[in-house]
């Protein structure tokens, strides 16, 4: 239901070669989310953080300098979880237990996001902050499992009807780059390994030009990754 240990590296993720497949738009999810830590995390007085689901923790230096504790918590297997997860994906932490959650990629992997998205209102205060990543548009990669992917308007929906406000919404790569990455993928395993270097290099190249012909009104409601922010709605105290 989580990230597993046996996901691309965090180095991969955070800092891709040319010859990754995915060079591009890891390196645009990097970037982004830097530009949300500045824009809603940095200068606040958020001390918190819970991963939620969090792999190999690859964003936690982006984080660290701008807030006292960073939770990672996922499923048991996971060595790198100072917290492990229920089977059902829920917390072992108390209601307003902490300032924000991430989540980064785990989305579409979740049996339940209804669930997933109502724990994690749950845990965080009325003043907290949600941060999630996940898939518009994107091949099947399952990690044990992959079932869900979002239009925008789906995306903000679900986030909307478990507890928040979406306050920020960002698209990363938008429809004809996206168009070419799909390309990509529908290749690369018929590839032979020699080839698969230099065509990758290419088609990252091609997959940033034709992204740049693209406008952010157009890329926030059709691309290969979104990014939403929200503040969970006021809770009642009784």
């Amino acid at each position: 239901m989580f990230k597993e240990n046996n996901r691309e590296s965090g180095a991969a993720r955070i800092k891709p070669n040319m010859f990754n497949p995915n060079w591009y738009v890891n390196t645009k999810l990097r970037e982004t989310i830097e530009f949300v830590i500045a824009k809603h995390v940095e200068n606040k007085k958020y001390e918190k953080l819970v991963d939620y689901g969090c792999g190999n923790i690859p964003y936690k230096p982006y984080f660290m300098p701008h807030i006292k504790e960073y939770i990672g918590a996922d499923l048991g297997q996971n060595t790198n979880a100072s917290i492990q997860l229920t089977p059902e994906g829920n917390f072992p932490l108390t209601d307003n237990a902490v300032d924000i959650v991430l989540s980064t990629q785990v989305l579409e992997h979740v049996d339940n996001p209804d669930l997933y998205l109502a724990e994690a209102s749950r845990v965080l205060t009325n003043d907290g902050l949600l941060i999630v990543t996940t898939h518009g548009y994107w091949m099947y990669h399952p990690d044990p499992q992959d079932f869900w992917r979002w239009t925008s308007a789906g995306l903000k929906k679900i986030i909307e009807r478990n507890g928040f406000e979406v306050i920020d919404f960002i698209g990363i790569v938008g429809r004809s780059a996206t168009g070419l990455q799909l390309f990509q993928a529908g290749l690369m395993f018929k590839l032979p390994k020699f080839i698969k270097p230099p065509f990758f290099f290419v088609m990252q190249l091609l997959i940033a030009l034709f992204d740049k012909t693209t406008t952010k009104e157009t890329r926030d409601k059709d691309a290969a990754v979104f990014i939403a922010i929200a503040k969970p709605k006021k809770k009642s105290s009784i």
